[in-house]
């Protein structure tokens, strides 16, 4: 067998059903909660404004890590070897470009620059070679995905070799770029621009990859509350303040997984432009509710270890804006996924800043409770709502 006829045996086959996510995919997305971990104890060890800007950096940089390479293994066979051991070696690159992160502004930044900028590169590079001998189109929509990851890793290693205050100049251009070009379908001169639609993707199986990675999340957020409430357990509130960050977890799962996954799944199944839908839900939308799921954990910590004390507006700014973020990317998904404005997670939200308002006269263990109590308002509004079979009122 030739080589050209080898690499179509890596392609997917479009017609085929694949909604499940493989095993090497769930194992790929361990790494990546790994590096979430540790961002989440990097801010809570130092929650300053200038730490804050510079961990959203990371966050949008290992989820545009993530993301893409669930886009490339729902197009890709994973269970052809050479697929399996190109994402095994990302999963390598991936750990090391964690144990970096905590450093990544300091001792480990060339190192996280340069890995990350390689991890974009080659797979950009390696699903493009796949791809050529079956589907020059779509080999052509990686190649220009190749020449701007070149372009922002160029920035992200510049950014790496000067000073902290460059750096993050640097650092957010090239997230600027990666998160922009697919706006503008990858323009590159002499190619021109993707088509609107190259990409034969499986949108239930992108829905599925998603929802696992957000269930992973919070089954962390949950680990870390217990390891935090062992810690702190002798103090005042804490084992109500925990009690608290469990009942709100639940109530995240329940309003992602409940109803809002499902109707994304259908509509990325069912739409006619599965590469634009995917890329609004998921590529885009979900990052919000991720990075919810991340500052909720923080906040959750910072709730546990100073539950007596009076409530500041920096810890506050973690235990309620978690649940914000995380409200909102859901009005987002459900928004594109039903047309469907769900007038729960805006109470929750309105609940939310009625909580912040508070912070001056409240205790930290107070606020977290008003936290928890506004997803608990947009969770059961949600539910009652569709049980009486009305989901504008939802």
């Amino acid at each position: 067998m030739d080589r050209a006829a080898q690499r179509r045996g890596w392609i997917r086959d479009p017609a085929a059903k694949k909604s499940k996510a493989s095993f090497p995919e769930l194992f790929f997305d361990l790494v990546f909660v790994f590096g979430l971990i540790q961002l989440s104890h990097t801010l809570a060890t130092d929650f300053s404004s200038a730490t804050v800007a510079e961990a959203a950096l990371l966050v949008l940089a290992i989820w545009w890590i993530w993301i893409n390479t669930a886009w490339v293994t729902n197009l890709l066979d994973t269970d052809r070897e050479p697929v399996r051991f190109g994402l095994f070696a990302l999963m390598l690159a991936g750990i090391l470009m964690a144990i970096a992160l905590p450093e990544a502004y300091g001792a480990h930044a060339l190192a996280f620059a340069a890995i990350y900028a390689a991890m974009q590169i080659c797979r950009s590079a390696f699903t493009a070679y796949a791809f050529f001998s079956q589907d020059r189109q779509s080999a052509m929509t990686f190649v220009r995905i190749s020449v701007w990851s070149m372009v922002a890793g160029a920035l992200w290693i510049a950014g790496a070799l000067v000073e902290v205050e460059w750096r993050v100049s640097l650092w957010a251009a090239a997230i600027a770029v990666e998160y922009g070009v697919p706006l503008l379908r990858y323009p590159v001169p002499g190619f021109g621009r993707a088509p609107s639609a190259t990409l034969a993707i499986s949108g239930e199986h992108m829905a599925e990859r998603c929802a696992l990675f957000v269930i992973i999340c919070l089954g962390e957020a949950i680990l870390s509350s217990g390891r935090n409430a062992v810690e702190h357990m002798s103090a005042d509130m804490t084992f109500a303040v925990f009690c608290s960050a469990f009942l709100g977890t639940g109530c995240m799962w329940w309003i992602y997984f409940h109803y809002g996954q499902g109707e994304a799944a259908e509509k990325a199944q069912a739409t006619s432009k599965p590469e634009a839908v995917a890329h609004n839900l998921f590529t885009y939308g979900h990052l919000p509710i991720v990075a919810g799921i991340i500052l909720t954990a923080v906040g959750e910590e910072f709730a546990l270890s100073h539950a007596s004390e009076d409530a500041s507006f920096e810890h506050a700014s973690a235990i309620l804006g978690g649940p914000a973020l995380f409200l909102a990317g859901n009005v987002w998904v459900k928004l594109a996924a039903a047309s469907r404005l769900p007038i729960s997670h805006l109470a929750g939200l309105v609940l939310l800043a009625a909580t912040a308002a508070a912070v001056p006269f409240a205790t930290n263990a107070l606020i977290a409770i008003g936290a928890t109590a506004s997803l608990m308002l947009a969770a059961l509004w949600e539910y009652v709502a569709l049980r009486r079979s009305s989901p504008v009122a939802a």
